[in-house]
């Protein structure tokens, strides 16, 4: 989020402004009317507007009520004079999201009222998506994907997803091996019918035998009455068997024969029931491993691995974890009602640093306890974590240079593009650039 566009008919004043911010890292912008404030706008999209209260041709309270009404989401910062204060007062009422005294009392005022204007826009957009993914509107844009690692996964969550090919989800505990499932089933053609998860790890054999396949009444002691599985239960859905690995022989041929025939009985039953199921499974052991130890049978792994997805763990994909930090802290912020929690740059750098070992859900866990916590800034000092332990592996630097290098040739260059892609400011960006020595093609 780093486009600004700044209307000033001074042109002192706005050169200093553009100075400002373009050595922050902005992308910059400037005009001197209100006319052209409208025609940049209906251009291109910007992250902020910083609009004059007074111009020739009308007044910046124009140009907030035209960005309000096409395009709510974009913060407008109002610039006031000697003798407006009560108009930034009316400009506030309206939807401004704060004001900027003129002449600039310094620097770090500028930047301080962008970066916390910028930092809420990124909250609210965080809401928005919690607010879809409550709502049920669930959709791959739920997913935190701008290392190039995980935009390759979600590429072929959208190739396999229309299809009704068997996925096979393979990655570390943490790493959202289920959110991927649920992505695939919410882009199939049987996303208007059930989604039905099963923990293969969470049930004993006997029990996992009966959850899956039903039972009949009298099949075993306690068994009083007839009982529909999970495959009946997911007919013309998806069923999503995590842990698979975990499965007992018995277990593994029983499946085999499902997916192989689409028909099994229940325990204790003698009839044939025939269901149309989509199947995804998950696992964080390695199956081709456990097949040359005779622990899983091969030909269950080659029909289960028909599509195999690997998804990354978090240490190797840095450049959605402070995406992913804000989107937490935004849903347990809304949950305790703390609208002023947020993560401070030196606190979302140490959660970029730490590896960690749980994943995706040692970091929700991590922003659900410093939410308890805090009440507004969060700083290194409040989270759990050190950037110094558990340490990156060695070869961490190698891997955010790829990510970078990836990402800008994904974007044939462009640093705004990629930026936005590896969810980092365009500053940070170009810090990193001259950190590693990359010079990006001429945008």
């Amino acid at each position: 989020m780093d486009t600004i566009l700044v209307i000033d008919d001074d042109p002192g004043f706005r050169k200093l402004l553009e100075t400002i911010l373009s050595g922050e890292g902005y992308t910059v912008e400037t005009g001197a009317s209100v006319a052209e404030a409208i025609r940049a706008g209906n251009r291109r999209q910007f992250d902020l507007v910083i609009s004059d209260l007074k111009l020739p041709d009308g007044d910046g309270l124009q140009i907030l009520r035209w960005w309000k009404e096409h395009m709510p989401e974009t913060p407008v910062i109002m610039v006031t004079g000697f003798g407006t204060v009560a108009s930034a007062v009316e400009a506030m009422k309206l939807g401004a999201v704060d004001y900027l005294g003129k002449p600039l009392s310094s620097p770090d005022e500028l930047r301080l009222l962008v970066e916390k204007a910028l930092e809420q826009r990124r909250i609210a957009e965080e809401r928005r998506l919690l607010r879809e993914e409550e709502a049920g509107r669930f959709s791959c844009g739920s997913i935190v994907a701008g290392d190039p690692k995980m935009v390759r996964v979600l590429e072929l969550v959208r190739k396999v997803a229309p299809t009704n090919a068997t996925v096979l989800i393979t990655g570390e505990s943490g790493t959202g091996k289920e959110l991927i499932a649920r992505c695939i089933h919410a882009n199939s053609p049987r996303a208007q019918k059930i989604f039905v998860p099963v923990n293969c790890a969470a049930l004993s054999p006997t029990l996992i035998e009966s959850e899956l396949f039903g039972h009949e009444r009298g099949a075993f002691t306690g068994a009083a009455g007839q009982h529909a599985g999970r495959f009946e239960r997911a007919h013309g859905g998806t069923l999503f068997l995590d842990e698979i690995g975990e499965l007992d022989a018995n277990l593994q041929a029983k499946l085999l024969r499902v997916l192989q025939e689409k028909t099994f009985e229940r325990v204790g039953g003698a009839r044939q029931i025939s269901v149309d199921v989509r199947v995804i499974a998950a696992t964080n052991r390695n199956l081709k491993q456990a097949v040359a130890e005779g622990k899983f049978r091969e030909d269950l792994y080659y029909r289960l691995n028909l599509f195999p997805i690997e998804v990354p763990p978090l240490r190797e994909r840095p450049a959605d974890i402070p995406r992913l930090a804000r989107f937490f802290l935004a849903r347990a912020a809304q949950n305790l009602g703390k609208p002023n929690l947020m993560l401070t740059p030196e606190a979302e750098r140490v959660l970029a640093a730490y590896a960690w070992p749980g994943n995706v859900r040692e970091l929700e866990n991590t922003m659900e306890r410093v939410a308890i916590l805090c009440d507004e800034a969060i700083e290194p000092d409040d989270l759990p974590v050190t950037s110094s332990g558990p340490a990156r592996p060695v070869l961490f630097k190698d891997i955010e240079r790829q990510a970078i290098e990836d990402a800008l040739r994904a974007n044939d260059g462009n640093r705004t593009r990629t930026a936005r892609q590896l969810g980092i400011s365009l500053r940070t960006l170009q810090y990193r650039l001259k950190e590693y020595g990359i010079t990006p093609a001429k945008e």
